[in-house]
């Protein structure tokens, strides 16, 4: 009788400290560091280190790499971390480098910066544009993998007073190929509690961030169809089988998936078809027409059913016409990725920290995107948190789109994003080290 009174004590007991951490507002919001905010700020503000990054920034730019290819991006971030006297492991998932600052020990928090270029050909005219044809960096992963080096600096400043381990990601491959996914399954952040990324964006002004607690960004997913019909001459469409018409009643029937079978309140993007190829001559019905396009939902339930759906529209539309069809997904190629959906715990720390840094009228509320990240792979094995910072500058004229031939960064984001990704790291550690603390505490006192 005395076991089982023991062991229920026990359990009332790990049940009370659970609340008490989860409630205590003291608990929930970081003290002051050792360093604030506005300190790592200005530290990254110096000129000595705001020109260390625009150079970095620069000479990824000018030699952009694809997917799987990073590697002189690579071959960069392990030359800056070694003078720095940051330890790493490489290579991770090919090309990605695994950085650590701190006591080597947990609690373990992650930042990521992604690596790769795009295949664009870049039309800005200035002295650092790509010096590579038809490849650009026209997403802002050279701000992405800078910014992290720059939060790298400021926490080896600072490394003797990190109250944990920060695990610097260099990801290759966030473009295509599931870069991500990689990362995880080479098991480097099997001990990480806590995962934060970054993404530059030109429509919020610089100074300021934007995310949002929840759903984030879409789940995100490709398909390509090939509806094949039998060619002939455009004179006699009576002895062929015509696979253009096909394919037309194909994309005008993807339409209706979200119009007329999704509820109104759910964001989606059915069957958005961008390619379509048919046809080499105005006066012969080709034998076959390929189409192909993404799809996008917040849920996984809803993008299981978009799936389904696509190809019951495409092979359904085609056999109307006659036709056959044959609908290719890419589950083989990592070309999907789930919904970026962001820890509600880890968003109140952003508030709290980008709040601290940069005034809390410059952290925005944003509304959910259609665009894909593949760090939502992440979020589906450690709480993450993701958000944007801006780059909009009046005196610098409109900043183009983002995989835009015509994008630039503004370099005075640089700062920002480095001091950002330090205090956001900083922070966690020392709220899980007071959380673990008074935990132990506790439990001696009550044993």
């Amino acid at each position: 009788m005395g076991f089982f009174w023991r062991f229920s004590m026990i359990i009332v007991y790990h049940f009370f400290i659970a609340t008490l951490i989860s409630s205590d507002p003291s608990l929930s919001s970081p003290n002051k560091l050792f360093s604030s905010s506005s300190e790592f700020l200005n530290f990254a503000r110096k000129p000595e280190v705001f020109d260390w990054m625009v150079g970095i920034r620069r000479k990824i730019h000018e030699n952009p790499e694809l997917s799987r290819e990073e590697f002189q991006t690579s071959e960069l971030i392990r030359r800056e971390l070694d003078t720095l006297g940051v330890s790493y492991k490489y290579p991770v998932a090919v090309t990605g480098v695994i950085g650590y600052i701190g006591t080597g020990r947990p609690p373990f928090v992650a930042l990521r910066a992604d690596m790769d270029a795009l295949p664009i050909q870049e039309m800005v005219g200035w002295e650092h544009k790509s010096k590579v044809p038809g490849k650009m960096h026209a997403c802002g992963h050279d701000a992405h993998v800078t910014m992290l080096l720059g939060a790298a600096k400021i926490l080896k400043e600072h490394e003797k007073e990190i109250q944990g381990t920060v695990v610097l990601v260099f990801q290759p491959a966030e473009e295509k190929y599931g870069g991500a996914q990689k990362i995880i399954d080479a098991g480097v952040l099997e001990n990480v509690s806590a995962i934060f990324g970054m993404h530059v964006l030109p429509n919020i002004l610089i100074g300021e961030v934007g995310s949002r607690s929840g759903p984030l960004m879409a789940g995100s997913g490709s398909f390509e169809a090939v509806i094949s019909g039998k060619g002939g001459h455009a004179a006699l469409p009576q002895h062929s089988i015509d696979p253009i018409l096909a394919a037309s009643n194909v994309i005008v029937s993807l339409q209706h998936l979200v119009s007329r079978e999704a509820d109104p309140l759910e964001s989606k993007v059915s069957g958005d078809i961008a390619k379509f190829h048919g046809g080499g001559a105005f006066n012969v019905i080709p034998d076959s027409v390929t189409i192909g396009g993404t799809f996008r939902a917040f849920s996984k339930q809803s993008f299981m059913q978009l799936r389904q759906r696509i190809e019951q529209v495409i092979t359904g539309q085609a056999a109307v016409q006659r036709c056959n069809a044959t609908v290719n997904f890419f589950e083989a190629e990592d070309t999907f990725s789930p919904a970026v959906v962001n820890d509600g715990k880890l968003h109140e720390l952003f508030r709290q920290v980008a709040g601290d840094m940069l005034g809390e009228e410059k952290v925005n509320e944003v509304k959910p995107m259609m665009g894909a990240e593949d760090f939502s792979f992440y979020q589906e094995v450690i709480p993450g948190y993701f958000f944007f910072i801006g780059m909009e500058d009046a005196s610098l004229g409109p900043l183009e789109s983002l995989h835009s031939p015509n994008f630039r960064v503004n370099e005075d984001v640089l700062p920002y994003g480095a001091s950002l990704h330090a205090s956001l790291a900083t922070n966690y550690l020392v709220k899980t080290q007071q959380h673990v603390k008074v935990a132990q505490g506790m439990a001696h006192d009550e044993l």
